[in-house]
């Protein structure tokens, strides 16, 4: 069981280990301006709706895949997981901001350059446990979040990095936020088994 005071300190981590990884990579291997690929080829008021817009559709999206009666047992692990933290929406936010800067800075921006759009995705969703071999239910929803993990690959190539974060920022928002105040379902669960 994540205790909740971990759960900030991961955060942080994530926003400062990735971010300033992300960021040497990016500066000194690659020699690309982080503050140019943060502004990229299009306006920021462009990529921010942009990455509101894609991260909320993947989100929604991805929330009624986990509702299919297949993947209830999927749901019901990580309602169990993250509702007893019994994060507010601002502890919500801070985290998706997290995890949205610092992971989007070092897969997209140090990362993709080196192994591509769809390497970096399956590395990225396999590395938060979504594409596991023991667990078909899971990795169905992996498959899934790879394609929307190289949405964000897609992004970052054609609009700019802060697309990427925004939308990623977006998904877990609104996840967390789902996860956060939902009941398991076990009942039907039961049933079904």
């Amino acid at each position: 069981m994540i205790k909740r005071e971990n759960i900030f300190y991961l955060a942080l981590a994530t926003l400062l280990g990735f971010g300033l990884a992300g960021w040497g990579v990016m500066e000194y291997l690659q020699e690309v301006s982080f503050l140019r690929s943060l502004a990229g080829k299009t306006s920021i008021t462009y990529q921010a709706l942009t990455g509101i817009a894609y991260g909320s559709v993947a989100a929604l999206v991805g929330w009624k895949i986990v509702e299919l009666p297949y993947l209830k047992s999927t749901k019901n692990f990580f309602i169990q997981l993250i509702r007893p933290l019994k994060l507010s929406v601002l502890e919500i936010v801070f985290i998706s901001l997290c995890a949205g800067i610092g992971e989007e800075i070092f897969f997209r921006g140090a990362i993709q350059p080196y192994l591509g759009v769809w390497i970096t995705s399956v590395l990225f969703v396999a590395m938060h446990g979504y594409l596991n071999p023991f667990n078909l239910k899971i990795s169905v929803y992996g498959v899934f979040m790879t394609v929307v993990i190289a949405g964000l690959g897609y992004l970052t190539i054609h609009m700019g990095l802060l697309s990427a974060i925004v939308a990623h920022t977006f998904v877990d928002i609104i996840l967390l936020y789902k996860l956060s105040n939902s009941s398991p379902d076990l009942e039907k669960e039961n049933m079904l088994s």
